[in-house]
């Protein structure tokens, strides 16, 4: 099999256990566990780009004010959907997580066609339409709204919408995100020591090395997905991203037992279906397209 299919594997399967290593640290506040993770992810994240010998695109972009406004507005964007995410895990909300990175795709897509004027084609409307309903069936059935996974979808989908059009990589992105973050992180990490309720080195060695273990599990999956994107078709990205989600449910209701009534089944039903719709639309999409192409 393609290395980078195993990289991708790899990493979609890191991020979809994530909850469970959130939940080893489920003692620490999220806003003090989102300012370790930065911490840790930008020291990290700084040891590979000076290893990597290639630091001057990230040297340029710190100097430039443009770039920094775009990043800045990421770093703010990924903030808020680790905090969402790491303080649902921890709030028993692992299943509603999964149906936030199910829909994102497609808020992606929305987002695609309202902010950058992209057409949609006509069959795509069938998938947003059927996952529009199963949010609104869970809505309905549960009376209340899931702002748990729609937040994190459309954090994530801005997210992607701002990188898009970034000059950086994902990894020299991310650090530059989590540079922008470092000093707020620290200095609550600080405050928080200060008021005597501080997380680090108060907990034993083991606690301890599970908080600096956060910056790990941020970049090494970040480090196999930009492996994979640089070895295999963005197709096969966009298939393989749902074991992710997939994996988050299983997580929640066969080991944490989190409830999965059978109105949540209706609704993630339809979610899935629109999702299974929308990656046959692409393939079908893709295909015409090479068989359409001239040979050169």
């Amino acid at each position: 099999m393609n290395r980078g299919i195993w990289y991708a594997v790899g990493a979609y399967t890191a991020w979809g256990l994530m909850p469970a290593y959130w939940k080893l640290l489920h003692r620490v506040p999220a806003v003090q566990m989102i300012s370790h993770r930065v911490v840790w992810s930008w020291l990290l994240l700084s040891v590979f780009v000076v290893l990597s010998r290639n630091s001057s695109a990230l040297r340029a972009a710190s100097s430039d004010l443009k770039v920094l406004r775009t990043y800045s507005v990421a770093a703010v964007l990924i903030a808020v959907n680790w905090l969402v995410f790491i303080w649902a895990v921890n709030a028993g909300f692992i299943v509603e997580t999964s149906l936030g990175y199910f829909i994102n795709p497609l808020i992606s897509v929305l987002l695609g066609v309202v902010v950058l004027g992209e057409r949609l084609r006509p069959l795509q409307l069938i998938p947003i339409a059927l996952a529009s309903t199963g949010v609104l069936y869970v809505s309905i059935a549960h009376g209340s709204v899931p702002w748990i996974a729609l937040l994190l979808a459309t954090t994530f989908a801005l997210y992607g919408l701002v990188k898009k059009t970034a000059p950086l990589g994902s990894v020299y992105g991310l650090t530059l995100e989590t540079g922008l973050l470092l000093v707020p992180a620290v200095l609550y990490l600080l405050y928080r020591e200060r008021a005597g309720d501080g997380a680090f080195l108060h907990e034993g060695a083991g606690f301890d090395a599970l908080l600096v273990g956060a910056g790990a599990i941020t970049t090494g999956p970040l480090l196999m997905f930009a492996s994979a994107a640089r070895r295999i078709p963005l197709l096969w990205i966009g298939i393989l991203q749902y074991i992710a989600p997939t994996l988050s449910l299983l997580l929640g209701v066969l080991v944490y037992g989190e409830p999965f009534s059978h109105d949540r089944l209706i609704g993630f039903g339809l979610v899935w279906t629109a999702l299974a719709l929308f990656a046959i639309e692409g393939l079908a999409a893709h295909r015409a397209t090479f068989v359409a192409a001239p040979p050169e």
